[in-house]
């Protein structure tokens, strides 16, 4: 089984003011779509807006603000934002050049009948330090878990945080739902998936799919630090 990851030296190279992203492990996922972006210090941007994809930012590295017609957040720490859909204008404003994820996930009419039925409010802003901590039995005893979007309120999206010195995740299959895995700032951690390892470091894009056994464990002295972020597979096929 090849394993899919993509390397933070291969982020945005070309900007235009000030802005610069670049798509990440195309094809994994038929719905899904990735990008590394890159805003610089003093710039602004106003994403496009969707009437029926769900948008996570991941921002990991920087300083800034975002800004809708209600209400502004402070970038200030590890931070998600999910806007909402097209019912709002947004701006991403870099105070210090501002490393993030974007990804986009399209709805299909179930998701849309799951996401009128139960959904959380948008648009939705949360720090790390705001998250609910949780614990899980496939992880160390020192590891660390926080829940950024619980299963069932975003249709079939859901993420959280891990974080450990020395040890990590290793997980069973789970056959219901592809992964993918955000490195944070200080990681450097070894990803296997059955047979297979290599080492993940910070700003890293990492695709892990549904079925497998696959474990991200820090060797002693280093840290694993990663977001990962689920997609359900039911009524999906992988490219």
């Amino acid at each position: 089984m090849a394993i899919d990851i993509a390397r933070r030296s291969e982020g945005p190279k070309e900007f235009k003011n000030g802005y610069g992203q670049v798509e990440w492990l195309p094809g994994m996922m038929p719905i899904v779509k990735s990008y590394k972006c890159i805003l610089q210090a003093g710039h602004t941007v106003t994403p496009e807006r969707y009437e029926d994809k769900i948008v996570i930012f991941m921002f990991s590295h920087g300083t800034g603000y975002i800004t809708g017609p209600k209400k502004s957040w402070n970038i200030d720490e590890i931070s998600f934002f999910i806007p909402d859909f097209d019912n709002e204008a947004y701006t991403i404003y870099a105070a210090t050049d501002l490393e993030y994820m974007m990804v986009l996930v399209d709805m299909l009419e179930s998701d849309k009948a799951a996401y009128e039925n139960t959904h959380i409010v948008l648009p939705k802003f949360k720090r790390l330090s705001e998250a609910e901590e949780y614990d899980q039995d496939c992880k160390g005893p020192n590891t660390r878990s926080w829940s950024i979007v619980h299963s069932g309120t975003l249709a079939r999206v859901l993420f959280g945080v891990v974080k450990a010195e020395g040890e990590g995740t290793i997980e069973k299959r789970h056959p219901k739902v592809h992964q993918r895995n955000y490195a944070l700032p200080g990681s450097d951690f070894t990803l296997s998936i059955e047979d297979e390892s290599f080492e993940h470091y910070e700003g890293d894009w990492s695709f892990v799919p549904a079925g497998p056994d696959h474990s991200l464990v820090a060797k002693p002295g280093k840290t694993v630090f990663y977001v990962w972020f689920e997609i359900m597979v039911n009524e999906i096929k992988r490219d």
